[in-house]
């Protein structure tokens, strides 16, 4: 029961922020023009790295709202590079999540999180691009050009511009199609962040104290595990209250929102393996390196780190997150239901 009562109090949390991910990834798949995303970011140039963690940055997406997002970011012609510098830094700071860590930890986290966290998806960033070929261009004048008499007459054909019902469905069906494909990852990650949740004892994040062993154990139980960077403040104060350093904290608050389960497996579906290890080695190593860095500048400077008491207020159930919440559970129904349709018919021929 408290396994089931965990997963449900996670999917509420996350559903206002799926489904504004959704939107937001519908919006870019149908209105970026491919044209600013060649531009911008459909290169592996670092500067188009460094411009994609900037624009995620402060948007207020959590792990779980960003994969979305990114997935109509990568489909609408975005790199690898940039589409993992988006993901990354998008969920590990925002706005709010910077508001929160002045309130709890004090200007000095809040000074240093997100330079942490727009570094370290910049860093990611630039080890997924490395070497990642742009075929694009090649393989969409190959599949265009079986006919040159076709060809020639679509190069000088305008296309036709859409009508606001074309444009509605069209979005619509965007929206439902990045439902579909992340529905069964985005349920085991949280269902995964559930039983953390429910068996990992308490006392296993806060009896390490201080050092690189902290910190791996923080890396350990923030990468499987779906939480948002606002969500991971409050519970990195009361890791620090019981004892473990400022450094560890901050990888906890690097690793968690930026790596889970949803977000690791669709980084395989979507960029290979190569990228996932990738993602991962960037991501960790520069939480690790920050995390050390932040204990040194401590112990170097006496740089103050006091989170104050703070008591978790329960979110009401308003109707915006009803209606979010059913909505996308109705979705992957339908998502999960049209699989197995897919899957049994496939089998019956």
């Amino acid at each position: 029961m408290m396994l089931l009562n965990n997963f449900i109090s996670l999917f509420l949390s996350a559903a206002p922020w799926l489904f504004l991910g959704f939107v937001i990834a519908a919006s870019l798949k149908l209105g970026l023009p491919s044209r600013w995303l060649a531009k911008h970011l459909g290169n592996n140039k670092p500067s188009t790295t460094i411009k994609a963690a900037f624009i995620g940055a402060p948007l207020p997406l959590c792990s779980c709202g960003v994969i979305p997002a990114a997935m109509g970011l990568r489909r609408a012609g975005a790199s690898k590079s940039a589409t993992t510098s988006f993901l990354i830094a998008t969920p590990e700071t925002g706005v709010d999540s910077v508001a929160v860590s002045y309130a709890l930890l004090g200007p000095v986290m809040a000074i240093v999180r997100p330079i942490a966290a727009i570094c370290s998806a910049i860093i990611a960033g630039l080890l997924v691009g490395n070497g990642e070929e742009t075929k694009s261009t090649v393989s969409e004048v190959k599949s265009c050009c079986s006919g040159k008499s076709k060809c020639a007459s679509a190069a000088s054909a305008p296309p036709a511009k859409p009508t606001g019902g074309q444009k509605l469905k069209a979005w619509l069906t965007s929206f439902v199609e990045l439902v579909e494909d992340s529905y069964l990852w985005l349920l085991l990650g949280l269902a995964f962040a559930a039983l953390i949740q429910s068996y990992l004892p308490e006392s296993f994040m806060t009896r390490w104290g201080q050092g690189w062993i902290t910190m791996i154990v923080m890396v350990l139980v923030g990468v499987p595990m779906y939480i948002c960077a606002t969500a991971s403040t409050p519970i990195a104060a009361g890791l620090i209250i019981a004892g473990i350093s400022p450094g560890a904290a901050l990888v906890f608050m690097l690793a968690g929102p930026a790596t889970n389960i949803a977000t690791l497996m669709l980084v395989r579906q979507e960029m290979g393996m190569r990228a996932l290890v990738a993602y991962l080695t960037g991501v960790i190593a520069s939480a690790m390196l920050f995390g050390w860095g932040l204990d040194w500048a401590i112990s170097q400077w006496q740089w103050q780190v006091n989170p104050v008491a703070w008591q978790e207020e329960q979110l009401v159930n308003s109707g915006w997150v009803i209606a979010t919440s059913g909505l996308i559970a109705m979705l992957m129904l339908f998502a999960a239901v049209k699989d197995l349709r897919q899957r049994w018919f496939s089998a019956a021929a």
